[in-house]
């Protein structure tokens, strides 16, 4: 896959699949990027050995080049079938385990953001997905991160659960069913992002929280959940 655009800046640039030779590209981007993050539990960072089991048949990943520069890259991950799987949060039987892709990380360049990257290779990606083969994407993001849970709700996804991940780490897991057709809930509430307890009832009642909703009231950031009758 190869393809170049143009961005808001004017700047053009090559988006194309990544193999094993861009490995150290990737590992300085990745370097760059942590360092300049202003608050680090945001991104789960990958191993060099992480990103080399992807790049060797276990999921896609795509950069975007400007002047030969790795400038941008995002990656999903056919991930192993363990007892930390998120399909399990969903309620997935076994059977459908290995028809579930992990939407991974992305890394942006600092100089480079404002340009919708992460959404452009988000958006390259799911369109690139083999629905035979697989039909559930999934991703965990940490409360107020509110770039990447707007991103990853413009591509169509939506909380299913809230609970401490990596250790002990909160995170949002929010799942997309490549085959389902949208419907919308007929019932609404609107929560805070910090009443963790609320929303972990919700969610175990059935809600799910969706992205049209998500918005700053007054200092403080509310997610809106939804469940038919």
């Amino acid at each position: 896959m190869k393809k170049e655009m143009i961005l808001r800046n004017g700047q053009t640039v090559t988006i194309r699949s990544l193999a094993e030779n861009d490995l150290e590209e990737i590992m300085d981007l990745q370097e760059k990027v942590i360092a300049s993050l202003t608050v680090t539990s945001f991104l789960q960072p990958l191993s060099e050995e992480e990103f080399s089991f992807i790049l060797n048949g276990n999921g896609s990943m795509i950069g975007a080049f400007h002047a030969d520069r790795l400038i941008a890259f995002r990656a999903m991950l056919e991930p192993e079938i363990d007892e930390h799987h998120l399909g399990k949060d969903a309620g997935l039987p076994d059977s459908e385990l290995p028809s579930v892709l992990y939407s991974e990380i992305t890394n942006v360049d600092p100089e480079y953001r404002g340009n919708s990257l992460q959404r452009i290779l988000g958006e390259i990606l799911m369109e690139n997905v083999d629905t035979e083969r697989h039909r559930y994407v999934f991703t965990t993001v940490a409360p107020f991160n509110i770039a990447s849970l707007k991103d990853k709700f413009a591509l169509g996804m939506h909380i299913i659960s809230l609970e401490k991940k990596y250790g002990n780490l909160l995170r949002y897991t929010l799942m997309k069913d490549l085959r389902a057709t949208k419907k919308l809930g007929n019932l609404n509430v609107v929560v805070d992002m910090s009443d963790v307890m609320e929303q972990q009832s919700l969610l175990k009642d059935g809600w799910i929280g969706i992205g049209i909703g998500l918005e700053e009231d007054d200092g403080t950031w509310k997610v809106k959940f939804q469940k038919n009758k």
